[in-house]
């Protein structure tokens, strides 16, 4: 299980200040990070070091990372988001 001090430290990473970053990372590193396997929070940490515009065209889905490392992760964030999405209908 992952520690508290870290999953603080990864929820506050994800504050990027564009809402529609925010909109998907927030919820993501609180309820999804700390049950990912290591590699995958490894991951999800290597993509908060990421510019934001790259992100929000990743998000968007203009484009795919070309780091399959970060193309894991930022599916797995997209997959959680839809899930919400569909909860909240």
């Amino acid at each position: 299980m992952t520690d508290d001090i870290d999953v603080k430290r990864v929820r506050w990473h994800s504050r990027r200040g564009m809402l529609e970053l925010d909109v998907l990372l927030l919820p993501f590193a609180e309820t999804v990070y700390p049950t990912l396997a290591a590699d995958d929070q490894a991951r999800y940490r290597q993509l908060l070091e990421c510019e934001d515009p790259d992100m929000f065209t990743w998000f968007l889905e203009h484009q795919i990372p070309q780091d399959a490392d970060l193309a894991r992760i930022v599916a797995l964030v997209l997959e959680h988001a839809q899930v919400v999405a569909k909860a909240a209908r």
